[in-house]
């Protein structure tokens, strides 16, 4: 029997529970599959596939089906996977900081809220390198600190970190360098495809003065789902090493905005929930809790539709999300903010600019 076959026959029962025949499913699924190449290990996973997109599916078109949700969701590269195998997918996971992690200065709110800047969009103003996808790898953490540390990198010198005589590419700091050498053999803390904190890659890339680019020290612990050996030959990015990291004050959307105003800031998340697989445009208002395990990184806050939000890269790829980015409801009533993003503290470095 062809692998269509066995998937057609299995289809039945697929769509025995859902809302839709069966046939309705498979041309969205065979159209997802051709869009996003997924590798299809055999019959069984075939079918496997198939029953979670029809399950998304549903979901989807039952939340988009309600006009007064302030955000929408859509088919993207986990609609294949199941709630509970997305989140073995993605390896959520933080560290959480010791008492030597703590930081010398504080970001404090201003004593004038108002005289903060009604929105501000870094990607906009060129100190966000694009989307990357962490894969298999539990290192969002590292994610999360190369994009604080480019963003302070053009603060402070006017352009990105690892640029290749090409000024329309930026190719960016790297996170294996973190995965691989930010261990406690090499002086840090972090634990690989494992988890970590910003604030611990902050701490070592000063030590270490300095990262590599994404050139000379490229991502893998996506496919491998493991961290490498520490490669210490490759070139530092000069100027590319913290002076020290700030604290944001925690439970404060002033505190955070005023941040935001002068340039990315890291921040850590709850991210384990149904809807945030699923997150496709506007502004994110779902229940998400406030247990944090996914390091991204904030870029700016404004208001769409009446409705107040944050500005957050994720590190999922492009394929997830609104082009890789997601708004988070920004002023909501929990004092950790939406999905905690205010409670990790949030965290940003200084470099030197001279």
């Amino acid at each position: 029997m062809s692998l269509r076959s066995t998937v057609t026959a299995a289809a039945f029962a697929v769509a025995a529970a859902n809302i839709h025949d069966r046939g309705y499913y498979e041309a969205k699924f065979y159209e997802w599959l051709q869009n996003f190449e997924m590798k299809i290990e055999n019959g069984r996973h075939f079918v496997r596939m198939l029953e979670n997109f029809a399950n998304n599916d549903d979901i989807i078109e039952a939340h988009n089906a309600n006009k007064n949700n302030t955000f929408t969701l859509g088919h993207n590269k986990f609609s294949h996977l199941s709630l509970e195998e997305w989140r073995e997918y993605v390896k959520l996971g933080l560290s959480k900081p010791s008492e030597e992690e703590l930081p010398a200065h504080i970001h404090a709110a201003p004593a004038d809220p108002a005289s903060l800047p009604a929105s501000i969009d870094w990607t906009e103003l060129g100190a966000v390198t694009d989307v990357k996808d962490q894969g298999q790898c539990g290192s969002c953490w590292s994610f999360s600190a190369t994009g604080a540390l480019e963003g302070a990198y053009f603060v402070s010198r006017g352009k990105l970190p690892g640029n290749r005589n090409d000024e329309t590419k930026f190719i960016g700091l790297s996170e294996q360098h973190l995965v691989d050498c930010d261990t406690r053999r090499n002086g840090g803390s972090d634990l690989g495809c494992n988890g970590g904190l910003m604030d611990s890659a902050f701490t070592w890339a000063k030590k270490n003065g300095g990262l590599c680019d994404e050139h000379d020290y490229k991502y893998i612990s996506g496919t491998t789902k493991a961290a490498g050996t520490c490669n210490t030959a490759c070139a530092l990015v000069e100027k590319s090493a913290p002076l020290s990291y700030t604290d944001v004050q925690t439970n404060s959307d002033a505190a955070l905005m005023s941040a935001l105003a002068q340039q990315p800031v890291s921040v850590a998340i709850e991210a384990d929930q149904a809807a945030f697989q699923l997150y496709k445009s506007g502004v994110f208002t779902a229940a998400c809790g406030t247990n944090l395990d996914h390091g991204v990184l904030a870029v700016g806050y404004g208001t769409l539709n009446g409705v107040d939000y944050y500005k957050v890269k994720n590190s999922w790829g492009s394929g997830w999300g609104d082009n890789g980015y997601i708004l988070l409801a920004r002023g909501v009533s929990q004092k950790q903010g939406q999905c905690g993003i205010l409670s990790g503290p949030p965290s940003y470095p200084t470099i030197d600019s001279k």
